[in-house]
């Protein structure tokens, strides 16, 4: 059975950083690329960056310069860092690996 979990949201004053982990288990991290997902409330969920097999990496314009994927292949985890964060960054972030997706974890960005 694959699971993905994450963690690490929170809330966060303007500015400040947060780092979200995902745990994958049941399924070995480098057989897939890998990405981070965002859902606001009202809005859409979108892709917010992605690591390919090869750690190629992209992203979104609107996160590019402030947050970095990365993957611990050994540890089997995902790791989405997070910059210089605004209010509009506030959403519920998801990772995603293959067609499997964890739970999601809460980030809010407020002071």
């Amino acid at each position: 059975q694959v699971q993905l979990v994450e963690s690490g949201g929170g809330l966060v004053q303007p500015g400040g950083s947060l780092r979200l982990s995902c745990v994958v288990s049941g399924f070995r991290l480098d057989y897939f690329a890998v990405g981070w997902f965002r859902q606001a409330p009202g809005k859409e969920r979108e892709g917010v960056a992605c690591a390919t097999r090869v750690d190629s990496k992209y992203y979104i314009d609107s996160v590019k310069g402030r947050f970095v994927i990365s993957r611990d292949n050994a540890k089997n985890t995902v790791y989405l860092q997070m910059n210089g964060l605004k209010p509009e960054d506030t959403a519920v972030y998801y990772c995603k690996l293959g067609p499997y997706w964890g739970q999601g974890t809460q980030v809010t960005v407020s002071s």
